[in-house]
C-alpha cells in the first residue's frame, strides 16, 4: 500500500502543471547542500557517491521522492530529501539535468572494456539506458558514472538492497551477474 501511495504522489509531483515549472537558478542554490558529496557542478570526487551532472531530470526527481518517502534508504540522503519540498525536487532535477555530464575516465584496460561492452549488450542495458547509456526520463545516465559507484549500485541491485523505479528490472538484470561481469560493466560504462 505504501508503494502505491508513493507512486501516486510521485506521479502527481512529476506531472505537475506548467505553472510550477522548474527554476534552474533555485535548483542551483538548493544544490549547495549537495556539493560536499556529489561535487562541484554535480561531478562527484567522493568514493561510492554518484555524479549527478547530466542525469535526466525525472530520474533525479524520482530518486529524491524515493529517498523522501522511504522507498530508498540512505543514512545521508533520506534526512536531506525529507526536508525538500516538491518545488525543491523539481528545481534540483532541472538543475542537475542542465549540467554537462562527466567525461569518461581514460581506458587503462581495453580488454576489460570489451568484456564490459559484451556484458552490456548481452544484458540489453541499452534497452532502458539508451544506446549511448545517457539515460532518459526516469532512467539513469550510466555513461561516465564513477566506476566504484557503478560496482556498488550493481551489488545493491543484485543483493536486493536497492530496487529500480521500473519495478524489478534492475534486480532481474543484476542478480545473475558474476563478479567479473560487474567489474567489467562498471569499467566499460565509466569510460564512456
Amino acid at each position: 500500500m505504501r508503494m502505491t501511495l508513493l507512486a501516486v504522489a510521485a506521479a502527481v509531483l512529476l506531472s505537475g502543471p506548467s505553472s510550477h515549472a522548474a527554476d534552474i537558478a533555485a535548483g542551483k542554490a538548493k544544490a549547495e547542500m549537495c556539493v560536499a558529496c556529489h561535487g562541484e557542478n554535480g561531478i562527484s570526487q567522493m568514493e561510492n557517491t554518484p555524479s549527478l551532472a547530466g542525469q535526466p531530470d525525472q530520474f533525479i526527481q524520482w530518486q529524491l521522492v524515493f529517498f523522501r518517502g522511504g522507498a530508498r534508504k540512505s543514512e545521508v540522503m533520506t534526512p536531506m530529501a525529507e526536508s525538500l519540498s516538491n518545488e525543491d525536487v523539481r528545481n534540483l532535477g532541472a538543475y542537475f539535468a542542465s549540467l554537462a555530464p562527466p567525461k569518461g575516465t581514460p581506458d587503462n584496460d581495453p580488454d576489460l572494456s570489451r568484456k564490459g561492452e559484451m556484458a552490456a549488450k548481452g544484458r540489453r542495458c541499452a534497452s532502458c539506458h539508451t544506446d549511448s547509456y545517457a539515460g532518459t526520463k526516469a532512467v539513469a545516465r550510466i555513461a561516465g558514472q564513477r566506476e566504484d559507484y557503478l560496482v556498488k549500485a550493481l551489488h545493491d541491485y543484485k543483493s536486493g538492497v536497492r530496487s529500480g523505479g521500473g519495478g524489478a528490472a534492475m534486480t532481474d538484470v543484476a542478480y545473475p551477474l558474476s563478479e567479473e561481469e560487474i567489474t567489467a560493466l562498471a569499467h566499460y560504462l565509466s569510460r564512456l
